[in-house]
């Protein structure tokens, strides 16, 4: 039998195989298991709480970059614009910020308080100007 086994070709060991049913289910299950890894690694998958995630930021992200070009015009209302954006490039880049909120720059229309982010944005788009 051995010696008839090695004459065999591939193709015809293979149409020879009979495969049982736990095989093939674990087979299935293999499959399964190796096609999540190659996409969850590999494929750009994402879970239904990352892409949430994501989308957050990204929606966060695109509104502070509209509302930064108001914070601009706004600071050009102010009567000493000129004074404050000789402060702000004196202020260290991490307190920037903080200062064009205190300015009252960054709060829309509508708000209470200023927004950071936009305060933010605001001082990167009024140093050139400066």
């Amino acid at each position: 039998m051995d010696q008839n086994r090695e004459q065999l070709s591939l193709g015809q060991r293979w149409s020879h195989a009979r495969p049982t049913k736990t095989l093939v289910f674990w087979s299935w299950v293999a499959t399964a298991v190796v096609t999540m890894i190659i996409g969850f690694s590999w494929g750009g998958w994402v879970t239904g709480g990352t892409a949430r995630t994501t989308a957050e930021t990204m929606s966060n992200d695109a509104v502070v970059k509209r509302l930064a070009p108001i914070c601009v015009v706004q600071s050009g209302r102010d009567p000493a614009k000129a004074v404050k954006l000789v402060a702000l490039k004196e202020e260290s880049s991490w307190q920037r910020g903080e200062y064009i909120g205190k300015q009252g720059w960054a709060t829309m229309p509508g708000e209470q308080e200023p927004d950071g982010k936009v305060a933010e944005a605001c001082a990167t788009l009024l140093l050139p100007i400066s």
